[in-house]
């Protein structure tokens, strides 16, 4: 989970790969009117994200008990809440950044649909986990494969994480 420019699609499956499970990327979860009101730069309501949550919840809970990670910006309690009612073992990577590196990424994104312009939008939505919350947070200073490392080994000393056993994780 993440404010969009933080890597979720280039981190998940370098993390999904390290837990040997597989990935899906929460981008394809959504109705093309989603795409159309983001590419058009306007922000998405709660009305416009419940079907994408929903889907994206869907295929968490598919893989419950099997592991597998799947990215999705999860940027307020609700929306976790929603995944966490479809898949109940969810466990969350929360991807950080300072504000003008996660901007400076996604400057030099090619062939993205979210425009730069709706960082603003992101932050402001954007309601961090909290500690009753399964998950961890991660910086996103540094390489995708540093970052990754960093991640996995975040999850598996987190409780609910184990290499052995991973639990779904968005």
């Amino acid at each position: 989970m993440g404010v969009a420019g933080t890597g979720k699609t280039t981190i998940g499956p370098l993390l999904a790969d390290r837990l040997g499970v597989p990935y899906a990327e929460g981008d394809d979860f959504h109705p093309a009117a989603n795409i159309a009101k983001m590419t058009a730069g306007t922000p998405l309501t709660d009305e416009d994200r419940w079907p994408w949550l929903d889907a994206i919840g869907a295929w968490a809970h598919e893989r419950g008990g099997l592991g597998g990670v799947v990215s999705s910006s999860a940027l307020k309690r609700s929306y976790r809440d929603r995944l966490r009612a479809a898949a109940p073992g969810l466990v969350f990577l929360h991807l950080t950044g300072d504000r003008a590196l996660i901007e400076e990424r996604m400057s030099h994104r090619q062939g993205h649909f979210m425009p730069t312009a709706l960082l603003d939008s992101q932050f402001a939505t954007l309601q961090p986990l909290q500690p009753d919350e399964a998950g961890v947070s991660v910086d996103v200073a540094g390489g995708p494969e540093e970052i990754a490392d960093r991640a996995a080994r975040a999850l598996a000393a987190s409780d609910g994480v184990r290499s052995a056993d991973p639990a779904p994780t968005g």
